[in-house]
């Protein structure tokens, strides 16, 4: 009976293990996004998944003092004219592509700009590249985001 109920607890164990490894093999969750020109924080990114597509959502913003702490997105077009940056979907389109997830736009709220995207995860789930670029991968830059715990 005790070596019945052992095997039992290394099972459930086994398995939530690698159910914990599947979680960090996906974007989804929150990322602390960190500006590659500067190396600040800039804000908290809830990346969720909507039948098949991966999306970004900011949470949280990394201000200083004197800045504003709820920023509008006054370079933005469209719907997101003048739309508050926080609670705001930046990242859409992503699908998964073998290890990678293509096919998305992310918007740099500081400009208002659209970019392509492609992102990709590195040191078991714990880092997300995230490259933004025109037209082709080549033309671009990519931000190391780290997850939060």
């Amino acid at each position: 009976m005790i070596i019945r109920s052992l095997l039992l607890t290394l099972l459930f164990c086994s398995l939530s293990i690698v159910a914990h490894a599947a979680d960090t093999a996906s974007p989804v969750g929150v990322w602390r996004t960190i500006d590659d020109k500067t190396g600040k924080e800039k804000s908290l990114v809830r990346i969720t998944e909507v039948n098949g597509e991966f999306r970004g959502t900011i949470e949280k913003l990394f201000r200083e003092p004197n800045e504003d702490q709820t920023p509008n997105c006054e370079k933005c077009t469209g719907d997101k004219k003048n739309k508050p940056v926080l609670g705001m979907i930046i990242m859409t389109g992503l699908k998964t592509d073998g290890e990678m997830y293509t096919g998305g736009e992310i918007l740099d709220p500081a400009n208002g700009k659209t970019y392509k995207c492609k992102v990709w995860l590195e040191d078991k789930g714990k880092k997300l590249n995230v490259r933004g670029f025109i037209g082709m991968a080549l033309l671009g830059r990519t931000q190391v985001w780290i997850r939060e715990e």
